[in-house]
């Protein structure tokens, strides 16, 4: 069978069932397991589906972000010890721009380095900065209510007061064409500008977020190091050979 016809199947497969198996595409295309590995990678390299353990299913853009408390519930483990990791890259005296989000809030009860100074766009950072001792700075901005995020014009202008040694930034999802993403747009400035003013940038991710893609672009894969639980080579090859992963290891 030639390979535009597989693909045919495939991606029908797909709109039929959303998620489909490897052996059933191998069975359905009369096809080796390798030479349906091989299709899957070069259809998901045209946005045409997502890699998942095991087989494939349908990229679907996702326009609103999660709520806080909606994050507190997704994946707590992950990102649990994704913090505890990422809190182990800050050294004494470093200056560090902590993005909102739930992984990054995890991180601070985790940091052990003294005299540090961490500036942040994320309001329930602020009272758990204080209560580590932990001296603080808030950018400023506009104050989204469903996710507790400082933004717009006024934040990003309070950020470029500063020079980061490291930024910990959250994203939507991670993508090997299309990069970090997120799905506000001016959140997405914010956060690349935070990138571009840092020695060395983080991005923490669950392995939910590899293969998405939202609504709003961050910056390329090689701009930041991915801290995430990933375990799956498999599925983060195309991802891998485009930057840096430190991987949770218990």
């Amino acid at each position: 069978m030639l390979t535009p016809e597989r693909h045919r199947i495939i991606l029908e497969l797909l709109q039929e069932k959303e998620l489909v198996k490897i052996q059933e595409l191998v069975e359905a295309t009369l096809s080796s397991e390798s030479t349906i590995r091989r299709d899957l990678s070069q259809l998901e390299e045209s946005k045409k589906l997502k890699r998942v353990h095991g087989g494939a299913s349908l990229i679907k853009q996702k326009g609103e972000e999660p709520s806080i408390v909606e994050k507190t519930t997704q994946h707590t483990d992950e990102k649990d010890k994704i913090a505890r990791l990422a809190a182990s890259f800050i050294r004494d005296r470093d200056c560090i721009y902590l993005d909102a989000g739930t992984t990054t809030l995890n991180m601070i009860r985790y940091i052990n380095a003294k005299e540090i100074k961490v500036v942040t766009n994320g309001l329930p950072h602020l009272q758990e900065l204080l209560e580590c001792h932990i001296d603080a700075y808030v950018v400023g901005g506009y104050l989204k209510k469903r996710t507790g995020a400082f933004i717009g014009r006024g934040a990003i202008e309070g950020m470029k007061r500063y020079h980061f040694d490291k930024a910990f930034i959250g994203v939507n999802g991670i993508h090997s064409v299309m990069g970090y993403t997120t799905p506000d747009p001016e959140e997405a400035i914010l956060k690349k500008t935070a990138i571009e003013l840092s020695q060395d940038a983080y991005v923490l991710a669950d392995h939910s977020k590899f293969h998405e893609v939202t609504f709003a672009n961050i910056a390329s894969l090689k701009d930041a190091i991915i801290i995430t639980d990933l375990m799956d080579e498999d599925i983060a090859g195309d991802i891998i050979d485009k930057t840096n992963i430190e991987v949770v290891t218990s």
